[in-house]
């Protein structure tokens, strides 16, 4: 009877491995290079990575974006100043709201046109109902890539709910063109409040629900917990903005510490990761994070609804804006994903001499690597979820 061998089977590169590829040799002879995208369920968008996994464990990720390109910042300069709205609120179609806020700062503050407060309250409500709503999603298909798919379904009823009240607002579900130069398309209809006020009754409970469903799920807490975790150096150093970096416990919101649109006149409280369930910054955090931020927007939107002031939406919408003042500008806001910074550069023209987004997400990829290495394939589904990337955004 022949002896048995026991075999020893390494779960991943050993620790005189990893001495070699700090040092930059590479030491895996036998590594696979795997394509995780541009066409793949778990990728959000057209996202392509490029892998070098020893077994399933990931030693090299290099991410490759532009299959969205859609050349937003170069057609900004061939139309006119209103007409860059729409292509705005394409960038980050969930959030189209924020997105067209930020360039609409950005060319009221050119023109140093001041709005009246009922459209700055009108502009929180709208942009808070449509952070909710990108949550919503940014959710329902982080739960999704793990593998549960109820939250999802439970997760777009809230949304539909949203959509509805902005589509009677706006005529459109998802890119509303209502924020405009100088004010808004037009004021509300009559008895919407009401309907906003009776979605924020509904949405309280399903907050609590969904924390007893998803949120505090042991098997959920288990596979997020410890994984692809972001220190607050490693945000800082790739410029992570939004609520990935507030994951990693850096208390920071440009709506309390830098307010726009009259924003220090709410009380709310900006969520941080506290590494609750594990480390902070980890991928449960960057999820727990976007469901607390939706009970403070719904906070705020309770709010703007109590102090809703009277006036015309349309009052300082300038009547042509065939003549800009020469100058440049930068203005940031806090979108879903990350502030979105707006570089505006006129020549006196009616069109943009030059249109520079400074996006959220785009950063947030680049991090991907520094917070993935040495993961595993399967881990890497969860953390290109976690960190909520619309490639609209990233590729502009």
């Amino acid at each position: 009877m022949s002896e048995t061998k026991e075999i020893h089977i390494p779960l991943g590169p050993s620790p005189e491995k990893w001495d070699l590829l700090s040092k930059g040799i590479d030491p895996f002879g036998d590594q696979m290079i795997l394509q995780m995208g541009p066409q793949h369920p778990a990728t959000h968008g057209v996202l392509r990575l490029e892998l070098k996994t020893d077994g399933e464990v990931v030693t090299k990720i290099t991410p490759y974006i532009g299959y969205l390109h859609r050349c937003f910042e170069k057609v900004a300069e061939s139309v006119t100043y209103p007409q860059v709205i729409p292509y705005t609120e394409r960038m980050d179609y969930l959030a189209g709201m924020n997105m067209a806020l930020s360039y609409v700062l950005a060319v009221e503050k050119l023109r140093e046109i001041e709005v009246n407060d009922r459209v700055e309250t009108l502009r929180v409500l709208v942009c808070e109902l449509n952070r909710i709503a990108s949550h919503c999603v940014a959710i329902g298909t982080f739960a999704l890539d793990i593998g549960a798919w109820t939250p999802l379904l439970y997760l777009f009823q809230v949304r539909e709910h949203i959509l509805d009240l902005l589509e009677e607002l706006s005529g459109a579900r998802m890119l509303f063109n209502y924020i405009r130069i100088g004010g808004l398309a037009h004021d509300i209809p009559t008895g919407w409040i009401d309907k906003v006020r009776e979605f924020c009754t509904y949405m309280d409970p399903k907050i609590p629900e969904l924390n007893g469903l998803l949120s505090y799920n042991k098997i959920y807490i288990e596979r997020l917990a410890h994984v692809g975790v972001m220190s607050q150096d490693v945000a800082l150093q790739y410029g992570i903005t939004g609520p990935n970096l507030r994951a990693t416990g850096f208390d920071y919101d440009m709506r309390r510490d830098a307010p726009y649109s009259g924003y220090e006149k709410y009380d709310f409280q900006p969520q941080i990761g506290a590494g609750e369930q594990g480390t902070p910054g980890d991928c449960w955090d960057r999820y727990i994070v976007r469901v607390r931020e939706m009970e403070e927007s719904l906070k705020i939107i309770r709010q703007a609804c109590d102090r809703m002031p009277e006036g015309d939406v349309k009052e300082t919408i300038p009547k042509s804006l065939r003549k800009m003042p020469e100058g440049e500008v930068y203005v940031t806001t806090e979108a879903p994903r990350g502030e979105l910074g707006i570089y505006l550069v006129s020549d006196g023209t009616d069109k943009p001499y030059r249109v520079k987004a400074r996006s959220g997400a785009y950063c947030s990829v680049a991090a991907v690597p520094a917070i993935s290495l040495g993961g595993l394939i399967a881990d890497l589904v969860a953390i290109v979820a976690s960190i909520d990337i619309v490639l609209g955004e990233v590729d502009r």
